[in-house]
């Protein structure tokens, strides 16, 4: 009777353990067959498009750049990728490579535009800065002040917090679901989403990452401009730096030479193929993350916070800086800007940025190195995508090149 009672349980214990054993190894068969054929199996046999051949001085980095390209976007089965770099205040490369539509093989050109989603933050800081500059903004300021027709909260909520990402607001999920409903003319509109929600936590005392809080601080650079955000943006910022092709996207009127935009079929994963990214008006997300750009124009940008050619350098050394909690630990986050070190060409180097990779149909990564004169955009048209990973590769291409007894 005991031999049998202990089969019983061995034959219990084996079914146990087997039947998750077989669902694992039946889903890893499931993913397999599913997963789609590459888009570019071959790196080298990835289309490309330039407008002009990089400045000759910088060929020999361009060239290790698009070997990054090449590689990482058969890697991570990437439709298009486009790239900007800018050295010294000028732009020495700019190329779009693979599909901006995967059904037509329209090729990627330099001249595209993409989604940049919470990449717009940086945008929208600079817009901060012009009016800190001219006093019409104070950082330590309740946001009622300009905001008057926001609800309060539990605690006061100042501009400064908001734009540190300390505030205590929630963040949107990235899928369909939590995308505003809509068409929104002014960045005022937007706040009806979430603005009768409680606070997560007592500001500064944590840090959590809030789109809906940046949707407020458009709100507040429209108050204080005295006219509608994106207009402000289009005369204030965008005209006066030559950012031709940045704007906000509509899905009612699309702009010209937009990439067609994808998401992953399955599990947030590229390689398992994409479908056309169903329409989506970001519009109310205004300054948050509704701006469609191209790589050449976010260099633009990106050289001219640097020179202090718009905002006061003073000005965007206070944007730019690492925010602390009261433990003294750092954020990660400035006000607008992620913040860290990193290592370029072998030596510690600041860098300031953002990206985006969960906004529906676009993946961006814009990256500046102000001690070292350069800046780099990378940009995809599908979600959930990589495009870091390059625009470090192609950082290292040039900072290394530029450091080489060669270049000087």
């Amino acid at each position: 009777m005991t031999k049998k009672r202990t089969e019983n349980w061995l034959a219990v214990i084996a079914v146990a353990v087997g039947l998750p054993v077989a669902a694992i190894v039946g889903f890893m068969a499931y993913l397999a067959a599913i997963k789609a054929p590459p888009l570019h199996p071959n790196p080298n046999d990835i289309p490309a498009v330039t407008l002009s051949v990089p400045s000759p001085g910088w060929a020999p980095a361009a060239d290790r750049g698009r070997q990054a390209v090449r590689a990482l976007m058969t890697a991570q089965n990437l439709p298009g990728v486009s790239v900007a770099v800018g050295m010294g205040g000028e732009i020495v490369w700019a190329e779009g490579f693979g599909w901006a539509n995967i059904e037509s093989q329209v090729p990627v050109a330099p001249g595209m535009r993409f989604r940049i989603g919470h990449v717009s933050k940086a945008l929208t800081s600079a817009a901060v800065g012009l009016l800190l500059d001219r006093g019409r903004l104070h950082l330590g300021d309740e946001i009622q002040r300009y905001v008057p027709t926001f609800p309060r909260k539990q605690w006061p909520v100042t501009l400064r917090q908001l734009m540190a990402h300390t505030a205590g607001f929630k963040h949107y999920t990235g899928e369909y679901a939590d995308v505003p409903s809509g068409h929104c003319d002014r960045a005022s509109e937007g706040l009806e989403s979430f603005a009768d929600g409680p606070l997560l936590f007592e500001p500064d005392t944590k840090s959590r990452y809030s789109t809906y809080g940046w949707v407020l601080v458009s709100a507040a650079v429209e108050a204080a401009a005295g006219e509608p955000f994106f207009t402000f943006m289009r005369t204030q910022i965008f005209t006066p730096l030559g950012m031709t092709a940045t704007g906000p996207e509509s899905a009612a009127e699309p702009m010209a030479d937009q990439a067609t935009f994808y998401f992953s079929k399955f599990t947030g994963d590229n390689k398992f193929g994409h479908n056309v990214a169903q329409p989506v008006d970001y519009s109310c997300f205004a300054g948050a993350g509704a701006f469609l750009s191209t790589p050449s124009d976010l260099v633009r940008f990106g050289m001219a916070i640097t020179a202090g050619k718009l905002v006061q350098t003073s000005t965007i050394r206070t944007l730019q800086s690492p925010q602390e909690l009261p433990s003294g630990k750092e954020t990660g986050f400035g006000l607008g800007w992620t913040v860290e070190t990193t290592s370029l060409a072998g030596e510690a180097t600041r860098l300031v940025g953002d990206a985006s990779k969960s906004l529906i149909g676009g993946s961006t990564s814009f990256l500046v190195f102000p001690d070292r004169g350069i800046v780099v955009a990378v940009m995809t048209n599908t979600s959930y995508a990589d495009p870091r990973s390059m625009a470090l590769s192609i950082a290292q291409a040039f900072a290394e090149q530029k450091k080489s007894p060669a270049a000087k």
